[in-house]
C-alpha cells in the first residue's frame, strides 16, 4: 500500500470512528486550536468539558499538521474554540477535509475568540486569502498574551458552552468567577514585578508580544523575523544589530521555536541578553495553565531586567 493510500485509509477509519456530540450529563467535547485556549476552556468548563488542543505548545503554532485522530475529534466536537484572524492557516484545510461535518464558521459549534477582544495592529492592510501565511494582516493574533483579555475571552466561552448545555450556565459562570479572582491576584503580582521596568526596550524574534508589552508598559523597538521561521535578509539583520548597539537595547526575547543560530548570532553581535519567554501554556513545565504562563514569563523578564 502506498504512503498516500495508507494515509487516506487511516483518515477514513479515524473519521468513521468519531463519537457523536456529547449528550445530557456527559462531558462536552471541545477542541481548541492552542493550549492557551484549552486552558481557558477548562477553567470555565471544569468537569463538564473534555478539551484537546490541536497545536502542541512547543511547535510553531502557524505550521500545524492535524493528524487523522484529531480530525475525528474535530468532526465530533461540540465546540471548536479558535484564535482566529490569520493565526491558524492550517485550520481551513482541516475543516475543508471534513466537509459538511465541520463546525460551520460563525455557527453554534464555532467560537472565534478574536471577536471578543480589542485587537492591535488592525491598521495593517488586509491580505488576500492566498497571500503568505501569518502576516498579521487582520490584526495581531497573539491577544491572549494580554492577561486582561482573559475576561472577555472567558465570557465568550461561558456563552458558547451555555448554549450547548443551558442547564449548566450557573456552573460555568461560577467557574469563571473563581478564575477571575485568581486572575486579579495574578495581575497584582505581575504589575508589581514589572512596574520598576516601565519603558524598558526590547527586541523580539517574532511579533508575539505587543499585547504583553502594552499591558505592562514595555517598549518593543524592533522584531527580527519578517514572518515566522523566515530570517531577515543580511542587510536587514545588519541594520537591526547596528541599531541595537547604537541605542543600547540589551534584551532579546525569543520563543522556544525561534531559530537558535539566529538568536545566538544577534546576541553575539549586540551583547544583548536572550530572554526565553514562553508564548503558550505547556511551553515549559512551570507554565502548566494560563495563569502560570504569566507567572513564568513575568519572573523571567523581571529577572533579566534587574540583572546588571
Amino acid at each position: 500500500m502506498t504512503g498516500g493510500r495508507a494515509l487516506t485509509v487511516a483518515l477514513a477509519l479515524a473519521l468513521s470512528a468519531a463519537a457523536p456530540v456529547a449528550g445530557a450529563g456527559a462531558r462536552l467535547a471541545v477542541v481548541a486550536t492552542s493550549t492557551d485556549l484549552q486552558s481557558l476552556a477548562e477553567a470555565v468548563g471544569g468537569d463538564r468539558v473534555a478539551v484537546e488542543s490541536l497545536a502542541a505548545p512547543l511547535q510553531d503554532p502557524h505550521a500545524v499538521e492535524v493528524k487523522p485522530g484529531q480530525l475525528a475529534r474535530l468532526k465530533s466536537a461540540a465546540l471548536l474554540v479558535r484564535v482566529g484572524l490569520d493565526h491558524e492557516p492550517w485550520l481551513r484545510r482541516a475543516l475543508a477535509s471534513l466537509g459538511d461535518a465541520a463546525p460551520a464558521p460563525g455557527g453554534p459549534r464555532d467560537l472565534d475568540l478574536s471577536r471578543s477582544v480589542a485587537l492591535l495592529q488592525t491598521e495593517t492592510p488586509r491580505l488576500r486569502a492566498d497571500a503568505a501565511p501569518h502576516q498579521h494582516g487582520l490584526g495581531n493574533p497573539h491577544y491572549w498574551l494580554d492577561p486582561e483579555n482573559a475576561r472577555p475571552m472567558t465570557a465568550a466561552i461561558v456563552g458558547a458552552l451555555a448554549r450547548l448545555a443551558p442547564a449548566e450556565r450557573g456552573r460555568f459562570e461560577d467557574n469563571r468567577r473563581r478564575f477571575l479572582a485568581r486572575l486579579d491576584a495574578g495581575l497584582g503580582r505581575w504589575r508589581t514585578a514589572l512596574a520598576p521596568h516601565r519603558g524598558a526596550r526590547l527586541v523580539t524574534m517574532h511579533d508575539s508580544w505587543p499585547y504583553f508589552a502594552a499591558r505592562f508598559g514595555l517598549s518593543i523597538v524592533a522584531t527580527v523575523e519578517p514572518t515566522p521561521g523566515v530570517p531577515p535578509s543580511p542587510a536587514a539583520l545588519g541594520a537591526l544589530t547596528g541599531r541595537m548597539r547604537a541605542s543600547g537595547v540589551r534584551l532579546l526575547v525569543a520563543e522556544p521555536y525561534a531559530d537558535p543560530a539566529l538568536v545566538r548570532g544577534i546576541a553575539a553581535k549586540t551583547g544583548a541578553r536572550v530572554v526565553p519567554l514562553v508564548p503558550s501554556v505547556g511551553g515549559a513545565p512551570e507554565a502548566a495553565d494560563y495563569l502560570a504562563l504569566f507567572d513564568l514569563d513575568v519572573a523571567r523578564l523581571a529577572r533579566a531586567l534587574t540583572e546588571p
